[in-house]
């Protein structure tokens, strides 16, 4: 079967992604959001349901706390291809679950919708397109979720051909985006609390480094870096001042961030010794 190409101004064919979380923006609320990383915002989705074909799961592992925190991707093929994208132990990822592990064909569409709870959570719900009718299952919250997601991936392995390809799933941890680790290097090497890098990103309302802009994450490094110096300089002043001139700048002729920033450390203490040693005679 031929596919009709639609000529002219389109938007790029990357898939849409939508974040599961309750909240409100401008006094809209929503379950789900679109996230726009050149204007660094959410963008709420008013509508609370998507009908399409389930063509993937896909596991995906993000730091969060020092450990690993497992997204569920849900990939379904409608007008555009959709990325719902959520956490593994969310109450949203085990009520899907739940109710895809009752689906036997999945060369029909569904409907998947969210609603929202109590205390900001989510469950989905999941309807047969077709009949509209409710796939119904009981909660268990000590399911073998493992098993669940096998179950459904290798359903979707024979998936009609009608239905537009997708790869097969591998489950396996995505590499960690450059901008995370960056982030991550520095903290690890300032050896600075991971609580505060995450309460700082709450500020900007996104969850990884990831989403920001390079003059954020620039900021933010600064914020740590001047932090770790707050007790070893007596002069703020003199902590920010060489900061420009051997961070900023020696980054700027391409010295390795790493590098500038492990250099200026030690030349901040070498500093602040001998400032004691001064002061001490």
């Amino acid at each position: 079967m031929t596919t009709e190409i639609k000529l002219g101004l389109c938007n790029p064919p990357e898939p849409i992604y939508l974040y599961v979380n309750q909240g409100e923006i401008n006094g809209e609320s929503f379950v789900w959001y679109k996230f726009n990383i050149e204007q660094d915002k959410k963008i709420p989705v008013s509508q609370r349901a998507l009908t399409g074909y389930l063509s993937e799961l896909r596991l995906t592992a993000k730091e969060f706390k020092g450990k690993d925190n497992r997204k569920l991707d849900i990939v379904v093929s409608a007008d555009e291809l959709y990325v719902i994208r959520t956490g593994l132990e969310t109450n949203f990822a085990k009520s899907f679950l739940l109710a895809a592990s009752l689906v036997k064909d999945f060369d029909k569409p569904l409907i998947i919708a969210a609603t929202g709870g109590e205390e900001n959570t989510v469950f989905c719900n999941l309807y047969d397109a077709t009949t509209k009718t409710k796939i119904k299952r009981e909660w268990n919250k000590d399911a073998d979720w493992a098993s669940i997601i096998h179950d459904i991936q290798s359903l979707l392995g024979g998936t009609s051909s009608t239905i537009p390809s997708m790869p097969k799933l591998s489950v396996v941890p995505q590499p960690i985006h450059p901008q995370d680790l960056r982030v991550k290097n520095i903290r690890t090497l300032l050896d600075y609390p991971l609580d505060l890098v995450k309460e700082w990103l709450r500020f900007q309302d996104v969850e990884l480094p990831s989403s920001l802009s390079e003059e954020k994450i620039d900021e933010l490094i600064k914020t740590m870096c001047l932090a770790w110096a707050s007790d070893k300089c007596e002069h703020p002043n003199y902590a920010e001042s060489s900061y420009q001139k051997q961070v900023v700048d020696a980054i700027a002729n391409d010295t390795d961030e790493l590098t500038a920033v492990s250099t200026w450390m030690q030349q901040l203490q070498a500093h602040n010794s001998e400032v004691s040693r001064q002061n001490s005679v």
